[in-house]
């Protein structure tokens, strides 16, 4: 098992939900507590998505209305000692930066989007509880966001919404 699946119906439109996935504040509403991104094919990406928790990647296809593909991992947090083997102990399962993607479909619906979500490349089982758990906590905010609510404060973040 090295793939993470997810889908839900949003109750807006595929180019709202993709406002959210390409512009940093917009981004930066839902999930993340700062960030650098360039929102288009090779471009890179950082955002502190928790307390030290680093992700970073590179947009892989940036096709709007209705697909963004990026690829994912997490940044070593500089405190920790690094073994040889370059995984470190810290935040989330190891996942080496860009060593994984995440691929993000919006299918325009009657009532909205079915966005469908595909993290694949991560490497172990453990790494896809989690990456699940995670992915069903930002798309949550993110539907919450696209919806025209507030998803109030990340608990995992300790920040407020924007």
């Amino acid at each position: 098992m090295d793939t993470v699946t997810l889908e839900r119906h949003i109750a807006a439109r595929p180019e709202t939900v993709f406002g959210l996935l390409s512009d940093r504040e917009k981004w930066l509403s839902w999930m993340g507590v700062d960030g650098t991104f360039s929102f288009e094919p090779g471009g890179s990406y950082r955002t502190r998505v928790t307390g030290a928790a680093v992700a970073s990647g590179r947009f892989i296809t940036v096709d709007p209305p209705g697909r963004i593909v990026f690829s994912w991992g997490w940044e070593p947090d500089p405190a920790d000692a690094a073994p040889a083997s370059g995984t470190w102990e810290s935040g989330p399962t190891p996942v080496a930066p860009g060593s994984s993607t995440v691929e993000i479909t919006l299918r325009a619906e009657p009532e909205g989007t079915l966005l469908r979500l595909i993290h694949s490349g991560l490497p172990s089982t453990e790494a896809c509880e989690e990456h699940a758990e995670g992915w069903q906590h930002y798309v949550d905010r993110l539907a919450s966001r696209a919806e025209g609510t507030d998803p109030g404060a990340d608990a995992w973040t300790g920040r407020p919404g924007r």
